[in-house]
């Protein structure tokens, strides 16, 4: 509930601290005393909208404070928590108003945006009056009052539920789609790309591998002429190896006639012979050894090429050619795959969009019968409020064809004023007066339900009188049972049921030179004076009082 509410410098106000309990609380005084310019001052603290002529004329800046006492699991707590706001102790909503336009907002002093306090001001107060566009007459809020009204929230959760579900499901099978699409697309290219390195077959190193055996080839080519030529000395017709043969075998047969002489010449040549026979044995076996298949080199050449080509082709590094292959293949593995995940994913999602409307058709369904009670009960209030030949409607739209995380439902509260004229929205078609009587009567009915903790009511019994605003201050009564209830109200009837009854008044300050809005809490006999006021006019008859009296003691 709100708990206190103190306003600085705001138009008239120069300083105001009013403090306030649960129940039904009423504000009256003249007209232009400045109960609208309190009510500005609190909507300024709930979030509304700012502007500089509010501030006192003189005063650089005003300021409305509002402190409200709240259980711990208070949806304006949680919204608070969402906002990263400490809410231990009370919540205190201020805002500070500057002179030239700006505005300044904290919760529990810190610093926040005014869309932060206004979603929090939102779950705190509702204001109703006859010009209000906000609270029952938002269509917005019409299904969620409904739903709060036959306590369908669970059901709602389970739909939205199932609809997050779904738009899981979607998101998947349209990113699913994308990605297939655009595999299809490439298909052709990567069945080529694939065939042609399946082909070609690619190893890593293979590049390294064929160049140096591919310069080794050429390499041996060039020396293996050096190599015959050499051979042809040693071991071709040109080799000394006979003659030397021939010359050794003839001092041999003359060894005997001067061996001092001969042996160590033929001891000398037949080292000689061993080592020549020894380097054409090496160059045999270097010439086997440089010995290659040109058809070898060819190939290798022919290989190192259409490897490289690949590469250029695919504008990778010819080692990754082989990798390039694995992922091209995988991704035609994945078409393959892709396609049988789309139709499971397809079939997943007619699934849970079946589930999904199947739980919102039951919720619909339940939401008609509500709609139906709540338009009993709201209509059986009517009479009282004057508004007996006037019709309340809960309109109930569905469409299968449009599923949203609350179900297939749009609900708007319509009313018939008389009978044999048109129905049509609550906001459109009632008049002030009427508009504020048709949300007394829904506050009533929903007052345990889908409410803010504290109502404010700003004259909606103006242009009615007798019965009707007794009718009007009983409900109200009632209603502040189950939450708090402020009234601006010119109704004598309606001040005498209160709990509690505030005046609002203007007062000379002390210098004389101007005027400024007053707010005192009013006891028995300056109450009693205040409702004869409200009865008589401004001059108080005996009469009055006595009237006064009597709506005071039949509370």
């Amino acid at each position: 509930m709100l708990a206190q509410l103190a306003i600085k410098d705001i138009v008239l106000i120069d300083r105001l601290d009013v403090s306030l309990e649960v129940g039904l609380t009423v504000l009256t005084g003249e007209t232009g005393a400045g109960k609208s310019i309190l009510l500005d001052a609190f909507s300024l603290a709930l979030g509304g909208r700012g502007d500089g002529g509010l501030v006192r004329e003189g005063a650089g800046q005003g300021q409305v404070t509002a402190v409200f006492d709240l259980g711990l699991d208070h949806p304006a707590r949680v919204a608070a928590r969402a906002a990263d706001i400490d809410v231990d102790g009370d919540l205190i909503l201020r805002r500070v108003q500057m002179s030239d336009g700006r505005t300044r907002a904290f919760v529990n002093d810190q610093p926040v945006s005014v869309q932060v306090l206004k979603t929090i001001g939102a779950a705190l107060v509702e204001i109703h009056g006859q010009h209000d566009d906000r609270a029952l007459t938002d269509p917005s809020t019409h299904r969620a009052l409904l739903d709060a009204s036959a306590a369908l929230d669970g059901d709602r959760q389970q739909v939205t539920a199932l609809f997050d579900d779904l738009r899981a499901k979607e998101r998947a099978l349209q990113a699913l789609r994308a990605e297939i699409d655009k595999a299809r697309a490439d298909a052709d290219y990567l069945r080529h790309a694939a065939d042609e390195l399946a082909k070609l077959h690619p190893e890593e190193g293979e590049e390294q591998r064929l160049a140096e055996r591919r310069i080794a080839m050429q390499q041996a080519e060039k020396v293996a002429g050096e190599l015959r030529e050499a051979h042809e000395i040693f071991g071709g017709e040109r080799s000394a190896v006979p003659a030397i043969s021939s010359v050794m075998r003839r001092l041999e047969r003359r060894g005997a006639q001067a061996p001092e002489l001969i042996e160590p010449t033929v001891k000398a040549l037949d080292q000689a012979l061993i080592a020549l026979d020894e380097v054409q044995s090496t160059l045999e076996a270097a010439l086997r050894d440089a010995d290659f298949d040109p058809k070898e080199l060819e190939e290798c050449e022919e290989r190192l090429f259409a490897l490289r080509a690949a590469a250029r082709k695919y504008s990778v590094p010819v080692d990754d050619l082989s990798k390039l292959a694995d992922r091209f293949a995988d991704d035609l593995a994945k078409l393959d795959a892709g396609e049988h995940r789309l139709a499971a994913l397809e079939t997943a999602v007619i699934e849970a969009r079946q589930a999904c409307l199947d739980a919102a058709k039951c919720l619909s369904a339940r939401r008609r019968d509500a709609a139906a009670a709540l338009e009993a009960a709201v209509n059986q209030e009517l009479p009282p409020l004057k508004l007996e030949r006037a019709k309340f409607i809960c309109r109930v739209e569905s469409n299968d064809a449009v599923l949203t995380p609350a179900g297939i439902d749009q609900v708007e509260f319509w009313v018939q004023t008389n009978p044999g004229t048109k129905p049509g929205p609550m906001m459109k078609v009632a008049s002030g007066g009427e508009l504020s009587r048709f949300m007394l009567a829904l506050k009533v009915v929903l007052a345990d339900r889908g409410s803010a903790p504290t109502l404010v009511f700003d004259e909606i019994d103006t242009g009615v009188g007798g019965a009707v605003a007794d009718a009007i201050g009983q409900r109200l009564k009632r209603l502040a049972r189950r939450v708090q209830v402020l009234a601006v109200t010119h109704a004598p009837q309606v001040a005498a049921i209160a709990n509690r009854h505030f005046l609002i008044a203007k007062e000379d300050v002390a210098d004389g030179t101007r005027v400024a809005t007053r707010v005192g809490m009013l006891e028995t006999k300056a109450r009693r004076e205040e409702i004869a006021r409200m009865l008589s006019g401004e001059t108080i008859s005996a009469e009055a009082r006595a009237a006064a009296e009597r709506l005071l003691q039949g509370v």
